[in-house]
């Protein structure tokens, strides 16, 4: 049974936190078993941070640097500066960031992988993933190599996470690109798109767009991938929006992914499944969501770009020009489809999408959490009452949403928790390796919900990361 927002809101656990500058302590709720601090403010653009054996933190920022962050005084510098990245803004540029897991070991070179945005030879935005060969006695790369190109990339839904899963693999999540909204209008969504035997062969990427990759280290694809539709390919899952987190629990991936007025989802992924998107956003249930495909309508270069926000896909009310429009019902589920295992939020048909409370930016109040990362809280992590959690963070609201797992650690279950409120957008959410401290990195400017729920236009932390020390 799905609940609606207001159920959802009332049976969250909250806590707010008061922010002060960097290297100040802040107050966090007396029940909460961390104590917090501003580690570090003022980057620019942090998106993704990985920490290293050490428990130091190395830091992408949009614009094409790699810090290094010393997690006790919050002192950094830049590692590495990609000349030739594209910035595009808080969705494009340099994204994700992973370690080999003998990274700093001293047994073998050290190790690091990255996703940015480029110009290619065509002059198009391209995104690549690159491997990283770190000489840590000079505290600088030595060798750059391409480990995968000529990936989709833009200024909007670009996904962008990587991660270096338990098997050696290395995962990639692709947005849809923006399509069916604002500036891509009418470019159609590819996220059901599935590479034929001819692209793959001839490395066309185009139908990578919402989908989760998984490739070996030297960008070939592995043997035991998921064949789908007759063809093995790089793509792991598909059906996504803007799948922006992944972590791994074991040998189980978890993922969360933006949806569009509703219905944020945190997903289990399985090799060749399906998660639905466009025609299913959260659960199949005809509720406050209607796929309208602004690229079949007539003339569909004369529609405005803020046609979705006229919200024709949540209301379910009659589509202009002739545009198909397909309810979530209509979605044939083969074998292959997945539900997700927790939305942020699911709300009926009727939701009023136009809260007074946000006047300017009525995307703020809709019933989502605009969720931005995952991480996991160990089973033997040091806060007990954590142990065993999925945590996702959240950019409209400034806040961290804890959820317990089943013991097989397959499934969400019990309350949703809220921790570590405050007017900032979360970023990204890191845990060290025994719990003892959790890492929230702010965005650097945006927009979101103040504690009095009505819209902010201003961070209080811009550009931080936050440090929650277990008390």
């Amino acid at each position: 049974m799905k609940k609606t927002a207001l159920s959802l809101v009332l049976g969250l656990i909250t806590s707010t936190s008061v922010f002060a500058k960097a290297g100040d302590k802040f107050d966090t709720q007396q029940s909460e078993p961390f104590s917090g601090k501003v580690l570090v403010e003022g980057l620019q653009s942090p998106w993704d941070m990985a920490i290293d054996r050490n428990g130091d933190l190395w830091v992408t920022e949009v614009g094409g640097n790699i810090l290094l962050v010393d997690a006790e005084t919050g002192k950094h510098q830049v590692i590495h500066h990609f000349d030739d990245v594209v910035n595009g803004g808080q969705q494009q540029g340099l994204l994700g960031l992973t370690l080999d897991p003998n990274f700093l070991s001293g047994n073998s070179e050290n190790i690091l992988y990255a996703a940015y945005a480029y110009k290619g030879k065509d002059g198009q935005e391209h995104t690549k993933i690159v491997k990283l060969t770190l000489d840590k006695a000079a505290r600088k790369v030595e060798k750059t190599e391409i480990v995968l190109d000529n990936l989709a990339s833009f200024i909007d839904h670009q996904g962008g996470r990587l991660r270096l899963g338990p098997d050696g693999k290395l995962y990639y999540t692709i947005g849809n690109q923006g399509a069916n909204q604002y500036s891509r209008t009418c470019y159609a969504d590819r996220a059901q798109r599935l590479p034929t035997q001819q692209e793959v062969d001839s490395k066309d990427f185009a139908a990578y767009e919402g989908k989760t990759l998984r490739f070996n280290v030297d960008g070939s694809i592995p043997e035991d991938n998921p064949v789908i539709n007759g063809v093995k390919s790089h793509v792991y899952t598909y059906g996504h929006r803007n799948p922006q987190g992944i972590v791994f629990v074991g040998d189980k991936l978890f993922q969360e992914e933006q949806g569009p007025g509703s219905d944020d989802e945190v997903n289990l992924l399985e090799a060749g499944a399906n998660y639905g998107w466009p025609y299913v956003a959260g659960y199949p249930d005809n509720q406050n969501y209607v796929y309208t495909s602004y690229a079949t309508a007539e003339k569909c270069n004369t529609l405005p770009e803020t046609i979705g926000d006229t919200k024709f896909e949540t209301s379910g009310g009659a589509a202009p020009n002739k545009m198909v429009a397909q309810k979530e019902t209509d979605f044939k589920q083969e074998e292959n489809y997945r539900n997700p295992l927790k939305t942020f939020f699911t709300v009926r048909n009727g939701h009023n999408m136009f809260d007074p409370n946000c006047p300017d930016s009525s995307y703020l109040c809709w019933p989502t959490a605009a969720l931005s990362s995952i991480a996991y809280y160990p089973k033997d992590g040091k806060v007990k009452e954590w142990r065993n959690s999925i945590l996702v963070s959240g950019l409209k609201s400034g806040g961290i949403y804890r959820m317990p797992l089943n013991g097989n650690s397959d499934d969400v279950q019990g309350e949703l928790y809220k921790h570590f409120t405050s007017p900032n957008r979360y970023r990204n959410v890191e845990v060290n390796h025994d719990g003892s401290k959790i890492y929230v990195m702010t965005d650097t400017a945006g927009a979101s919900l103040g504690l009095d729920g009505k819209q902010n236009m201003q961070m209080q932390n811009s550009g931080a990361i936050l440090v929650f020390e277990e008390k």
